[in-house]
Formats: C-alpha cells, sequence, structure tokens
C-alpha cells in the first residue's frame, strides 16, 4: 500500500477516530452506533433468486425509478406494487421488505425514504459527505459503492477544496490503493455528517464508475425527518 504522503493535511481530525466494522454476520450492523465506527459492512452472498431478479428488472425496466417512504408494514406490498409479482421480483421485493424493517427496527424509526434505482452512469462521482445521520446502501447488480478510511483523507479537499482538480489529482487522498469497495450483495450503514457527535467525520464516498452499457442495481435507505 502506498504511503500516506506527508503534505496530507489530517491534523485537524486526528483527534476523532473512526474505523471501518465488517463482518460476515447480520448484527455487526450494530457496531453503527460506536463512536469510533463510521462504515459498518455485513458481508453477505447474494442468493441466485436475488441475483437474478435484480438481472431480469435491469432487462425490463433499465430506466427503473423507485422513491417511496415506507414502513416495516407496508414496504412489502409498496415493492410489490411497484416491481411485480412474478417470482423473482418477488423474492428481490421481500427482501428489500425486510432490510427496510431492520433499518426501522435498529434506529427505532416509523418510516424509512426508500429509493430503488437502475443507473447507468455514476450518481455521485466524486468523493463526498452525506448530511445525514446514517445511510443504508446495498447493490444487487453491478459494482458498489466506493469509500475512503477517516484517517486517510485530508477533508480540506473535498467540495470546493479541490479546486476543481479531479478526485485522485486533488489530494484528498494519496492513492489509489486508499480506495476501498463494498462488494455487490453486501449492506453497508454509512454515517454521515448529521449523526450527533460525527461532524466532520462523516464516511467519504462515492458512486463507482460503470462501464458504458452496464447498468448498477442501487438501493439506499434513509431516516425522515
Amino acid at each position: 500500500m502506498t504511503a500516506l504522503a506527508p503534505a496530507l493535511n489530517i491534523a485537524p481530525f486526528e483527534a476523532k477516530r473512526r474505523q471501518a466494522v465488517v463482518g460476515e454476520q447480520l448484527d455487526v450492523l450494530t457496531d453503527i452506533y460506536r463512536e469510533d465506527v463510521n462504515i459498518s459492512v455485513w458481508e453477505r452472498k447474494l442468493p441466485a433468486a436475488l441475483s437474478n431478479a435484480a438481472e431480469q428488472l435491469l432487462f425490463e425496466r433499465p430506466m427503473l425509478q423507485i422513491s417511496r417512504s415506507v414502513s416495516p408494514d407496508n414496504a412489502h406490498d409498496i415493492l410489490i406494487d411497484s416491481l411485480d409479482a412474478a417470482a423473482e421480483p418477488a423474492a428481490l421485493a421481500a427482501d428489500i421488505a425486510e432490510l427496510a424493517g431492520m433499518f426501522c427496527c435498529l434506529f427505532d424509526l416509523k418510516c424509512a425514504g426508500l429509493r430503488l434505482t437502475a443507473l447507468g452512469h455514476a450518481m455521485c462521482p466524486r468523493f463526498h459527505v452525506d448530511r445525514v445521520p446514517c445511510r443504508l446502501v446495498t447493490t444487487y447488480l453491478g459494482r458498489a459503492t466506493q469509500w475512503l478510511a477517516h484517517d486517510r483523507v485530508d477533508r480540506s479537499k473535498l467540495g470546493s477544496g479541490s479546486g476543481g482538480r479531479p478526485d485522485e489529482q486533488s489530494g484528498l487522498f494519496s492513492g489509489a490503493d486508499d480506495i476501498r469497495q463494498i462488494r455487490q450483495g453486501d449492506v453497508a450503514l454509512l454515517k454521515g455528517e448529521s449523526w450527533a457527535g460525527n461532524e466532520e467525520a462523516g464516511l467519504v464516498h462515492r458512486s463507482p464508475q460503470i462501464n458504458a452499457g452496464v447498468r448498477r442495481l442501487l438501493l439506499t435507505l434513509d431516516f425522515i425527518n
């Protein structure tokens, strides 16, 4: 791994230590409540039924955009209505509804903001932080979210601090080895800037680049004010 360049200006953020927690069991997601964690990742192998359903959905509805407020009680019915009642989309709807219920339970929410999107381009191509408490992301098909460890980032180079230079040239991070990537099927919780006590420590992440002609199926779940 490339050594951290001495020029990186990380001193203002050294007081806030943040790390990633990754595991193969669902309960790893509860570690997002730890003060020193800004991303928790449940590594899961996506069942073939879900991969097939995602592929079928992208083929039939390449411009899919679903954005709804859902609760644990109505998420499944809303998704069945929005997708299709066929066997494979039903399996996908069941999995998404289960994640929505888990998200609401974990954060004691009555409802969550659900977005299921077919993408043929990088939706957020620049590294950034989210002004939210926490966001769930999972990619059912295609390349998944890229992120940077807290201690590998010079936050002064985010946004306008980049001086208009690409992420790889702005000094935001040291080199390509610093970029980490969630796997297809993994479920990740990304702690944002609006989580109490996590100011200046929200996870820095971006959408992956997608090759021409390739599509991605992305699910996000958010808090609703």
